[in-house]
């Protein structure tokens, strides 16, 4: 077992099209369908596996492109110092000012390498200036536990 981290920062608006965080349904839509219904699985099909844009469960990172892995590590503690160091790094910008105090991050870092530890996957984000987001995660690989049939992106 291994842990992956990733990071997206960008816009509210792009963060906001959950349409784009899903993984396109199994089956296409029938014939006969309306074609702006089409045009966007279409689209969601394309994107979904090629873009940075974070998903909505977690796992799914381990389908995005190899380039968006921020780093890897054999050991849980690692990756949450990784976690920690990151939210370090955005914290003055954070959009809630109450949020920008680095005290309270120690307990968002143990409680990572505890969930990591277990073998489960971490996700924290928080709004940002101009408005932007941040997403941060780290995904455990090899195998994921709540979706065991994702290959790791890095093998």
């Amino acid at each position: 077992m291994h842990h992956h981290g990733y990071l997206w920062t960008g816009p509210k608006a792009r963060f906001d099209d959950e349409a784009l965080r899903r993984p396109p349904h199994p089956d296409p839509p029938p014939a006969g369908s309306r074609p702006e219904l089409i045009q966007r699985y279409r689209q969601v099909a394309a994107e979904f596996s090629t873009s940075n844009l974070p998903p909505l469960e977690t796992a799914y990172w381990l389908v995005k492109p190899r380039s968006s892995v921020r780093g890897t590590w054999d050991e849980a503690e690692e990756a949450a110092a990784w976690l920690g160091k990151r939210l370090a790094e955005y914290a003055p910008r954070f959009a809630p000012e109450r949020d920008r105090n680095t005290l309270r991050l120690a307990p968002l870092v143990s409680a990572a390498a505890g969930r990591l530890h277990s073998g489960a996957d971490v996700a924290y984000g928080y709004y940002l200036e101009r408005p932007s987001y941040l997403s941060l995660a780290v995904v455990t690989c090899s195998p994921n536990r709540a979706i065991p049939e994702l290959a790791c992106p890095v093998a």
